[in-house]
């Protein structure tokens, strides 16, 4: 399975694992702690099969950037969460530091352990 492939699958997780920490409203929630559990256990898992072949600072820039879009995104649209204009700047860019990384960084190549 593709590098990258494994890269959105931790994203995915740890976004599911921080929505649900949300959801769970101090740990008092029992079904979202079990969520975040598996959420969080995944997204590592899933990030250190990513790093066989991307580097760490291609992969963490990305996951941090991408995480953090769908993160606000989730905030918002599911738990009403305000975003200020200097929050949606602050994402902007981050998400702008993620393409340029992405486009003038040769970062892809596998790596030979």
């Amino acid at each position: 399975m593709p590098a990258i492939f494994h890269l959105f699958l931790a994203i995915a997780s740890e976004v599911i694992a921080s929505s649900a920490l949300k959801a769970s409203q101090g740990f008092t929630q029992p079904f979202f702690l079990g969520i975040v559990l598996i959420g969080y256990g995944s997204a590592l898992y899933f990030m250190s099969l990513s790093l066989q072949s991307i580097p760490l600072s291609i992969a963490y820039a990305i996951w941090s950037g991408v995480g953090t879009f769908a993160t606000a995104l989730i905030g918002v649209f599911l738990f009403r969460e305000r975003l200020a204009p200097g929050g949606v700047l602050g994402i902007s860019l981050i998400v702008m530091g993620v393409v340029i990384l992405n486009q003038f960084v040769d970062g892809h190549q596998d790596v030979q352990p």
